[in-house]
């Protein structure tokens, strides 16, 4: 029979094992665990009989208190709703410009339009609106179809190259892809549009601007104007503004002159409101404002 061996110094027994000169005390659960254990079983319990708790199938356990977080958020919702029905009407009654000469209407609609704009709009534009690499910028002043109210809000409505039966559709040739210039002409015309933009020039890039002149007025001034300064109508950008879609270096311009380039933006009229586009129209045009 084994024989018990108590620690003289606790007073508790041992485990009987024994690592390098210290022994393992055989100590009960303190109260305080027993205690915390007996009261989270307690309350578990109580939970479990006062709250919905129990899925039965199609249904669940109500609990005594009744509580239902749908019908709470559906009140939350409606009492939200009620609140911004009025100014929301007010919205939606008024001009763009006069909404954007009210003080107090234009706080709600940055509010608003904060919101709808980084859920639709900044993944792509970015959350400033200053865009990217192929995405323009809304805040530069530089418009591919126009910047006037109207015009931003038929864009939000039917996008650009997209599959609304109303879509703005704009493309630009890949002239060296397909073959309607040579790459020697594509050098000099690209040599020419950094010219329009006052970019610094190399020597040779100066001698091939001249000869990029004519190439630009028999290619590409159908689109972008005789100046370069581009055309609202079918959405050809400026060249002589400094603003840059995909970029404003001689390779950027180089690709974008050989491959082309055809830029997409969503429709929103199936997925926004046209209340919620007039607020997405104030809030773009409040962005370049402030620039």
């Amino acid at each position: 029979m084994a024989v018990e061996e108590r620690d003289a110094h606790t007073g508790y027994l041992t485990t009987g094992h024994e690592w390098n000169g210290i022994t393992e005390l055989n100590r009960p659960v303190p109260k305080i665990i027993w205690l915390f254990l007996l009261s989270t079983f307690a309350f578990a319990f109580l939970w479990w009989v006062l709250m919905p708790a129990w899925p039965l199938g199609a249904t669940y356990t109500r609990g005594l208190l009744g509580v239902d977080q749908r019908a709470r958020l559906a009140d939350d919702l409606a009492v939200a709703a009620a609140r911004r029905a009025d100014w929301m009407a007010e919205i939606e009654a008024k001009p763009v410009e006069a909404i954007r000469a009210d003080p107090a209407l234009m706080r709600l609609a940055r509010e608003s339009g904060r919101t709808l704009f980084a859920d639709n709009c900044g993944v792509c534009h970015g959350a400033t609106g200053g865009g990217g690499p192929g995405y323009p910028s809304l805040v530069d002043g530089a418009w591919l179809w126009g910047g006037d109210a109207k015009t931003v809000a038929e864009t939000i409505r039917v996008g650009i190259n997209s599959d609304h039966a109303e879509s703005r559709v704009g493309q630009m040739l890949a002239f060296g892809r397909d073959g309607i210039l040579e790459r020697q002409a594509i050098s000099d015309v690209v040599s020419f549009v950094r010219s329009l933009s006052d970019a610094p020039l190399a020597p040779a890039e100066k001698t091939g601007a001249a000869a990029g002149a004519t190439i630009f007025a028999d290619n590409c001034a159908a689109c972008h104007g005789e100046d370069g300064r581009g055309s609202t109508d079918v959405g050809a950008p400026d060249l002589t503004d400094g603003s840059w879609i995909y970029g404003g270096d001689r390779p950027s311009i180089f690709a974008s002159v050989d491959r082309g380039r055809q830029g997409e933006m969503p429709a929103w009229e199936a997925r926004l409101t046209p209340v919620q586009r007039k607020l997405l129209t104030v809030y773009v045009l409040d962005l370049g404002a402030k620039q």
